[in-house]
């Protein structure tokens, strides 16, 4: 194990914890992260690192080192529409919005990595981006990952890496793998449109429930059907909408839904499917409207990188310590810098020994802070190494 960084890092434990706990009680949703990215500011500055602020609209980015190769690291900043359930002292104090989702934690320990580089004097340049709205995107459809790429945040990138907090894996574990490890997210909007009547004369109107009925039905058997058995994907209707009165006929249901899958090719299958599952509408006389928002792609881990990164955090924990990272149907926004340049996301293992996993996105989501400084030595080993080994020069 490389005991001497993760010595370091330990030191700077109290610190850390502060910095999370802070921005724990201040949670901030997408694109308002106004206060906690001024507090990243002002981290930085204090170390006399590199400032570069309202990028990617209230995103950070900070450097040090000159030149090239630029290897980078990113955290995300924004909070949940989710209300705390926790009682802790450190718990939000924004009505309806907390860290459920670790990003307080990610930002720490990218700030931790700030402070275990800050003298270096690499051969290259170690990039730090504090990005806004990962869990969302804004009016134009476009995320924090889109917004900091727009901004040129990723300009001269050879390499890019992200680590994640899960309470799936056991505090002191590091889990990565190469391939694909999330999912692509597509969402979609139908409106079935048929034609009122009243309900004891059904047979003069078109009934929007009943057409709805039968896309839904249609929709559920894509994946079952038209997708290869050993591929991988999923369709989930999440809202149904529509009627006025229990004896009128609907003239009009939306559906709302979300897509996931890894393959390119299944992705557009899918897209097609949906399709044709919304023309039995017009088969059975009634007609409907399509709206297919294209999300995040599927995060696809570099081989060479993942292989680097294992490697890397084998040193730091040991190698029975370290996981497979499985693939999950969820999705994440890091995948757009992996399009730009080769990339690698690890998860930290963040559940309390002997207690229970506490799901990301849900109200009582909570993690152990002593992960903070393996956190911030990790993030800050990937990029030392990387700059000394250049691991895809020699792939």
């Amino acid at each position: 194990m490389n005991a001497a960084i993760l010595e370091q890092a330990r030191e700077l434990e109290p610190r850390l914890v502060e910095i999370r706990q802070t921005i724990h009680r201040h949670p901030e949703l997408g694109f308002a992260e106004h206060r906690t990215a001024a507090l990243v500011a002002e981290t930085l500055n204090s170390l006399g690192i590199e400032v570069r602020a309202g990028v990617g609209r209230t995103g950070v980015v900070g450097q040090v080192g000159r030149g090239v190769p630029v290897v980078v690291l990113r955290a995300d900043m924004d909070a949940l529409p989710i209300q705390e359930q926790n009682s802790v002292e450190y718990a939000s104090e924004v009505p309806g919005v907390m860290h459920a989702c670790g990003h307080d934690v990610h930002t720490a320990c990218l700030l931790g990595a700030a402070m275990l580089l800050k003298d270096s004097h690499p051969d290259g340049r170690v990039r730090f981006l504090f990005q806004p709205s990962e869990e969302g995107m804004d009016e134009e459809g476009k995320s924090g990952a889109t917004r900091m790429i727009e901004d040129r945040a990723l300009d001269d990138a050879e390499a890019v890496f992200a680590t994640h907090v899960d309470t799936q894996y056991e505090s002191g574990t590091v889990a990565c793998s190469p391939g694909y490890v999330m999912a692509s997210l597509d969402n979609f909007r139908i409106v079935i449109l048929g034609r009122g009547a009243h309900g004891a004369q059904a047979h003069l109107g078109i009934d929007a429930i009943l057409l709805a009925s039968q896309v839904v039905s249609a929709l559920h058997t894509i994946v079952s059907r038209r997708i290869p058995a050993l591929d991988s994907a999923v369709i989930s209707v999440g809202t149904i909408q529509g009627g006025t009165k229990e004896n009128i006929l609907a003239t009009e249901v939306e559906l709302r839904g979300t897509v996931r899958s890894f393959d390119p090719h299944v992705r557009e299958t899918v897209f097609e499917e949906i399709r044709r599952a919304c023309g039995i509408a017009r088969v059975l006389g009634g007609d409907y409207q399509l709206t297919l928002q294209e999300g995040y792609p599927a995060l696809r881990n570099d081989l060479n990188l993942a292989v680097f990164a294992h490697d890397v955090a084998a040193q730091l924990v040991g190698e029975g310590a370290t996981r497979e990272l499985k693939p999950e149907m969820g999705s994440e926004d890091f995948s757009f810098y992996t399009r730009k340049a080769p990339g690698c996301y690890l998860v930290l293992g963040a559940r309390p020994p002997g207690q229970p996993m506490r799901p990301l996105h849900q109200a009582g989501f909570d993690v152990d802070e002593s992960i903070l400084p393996l956190g911030a030595a990790l993030m800050a080993e990937l990029a030392r190494r990387y700059l000394e080994e250049r691991p895809l020069k020699k792939g």
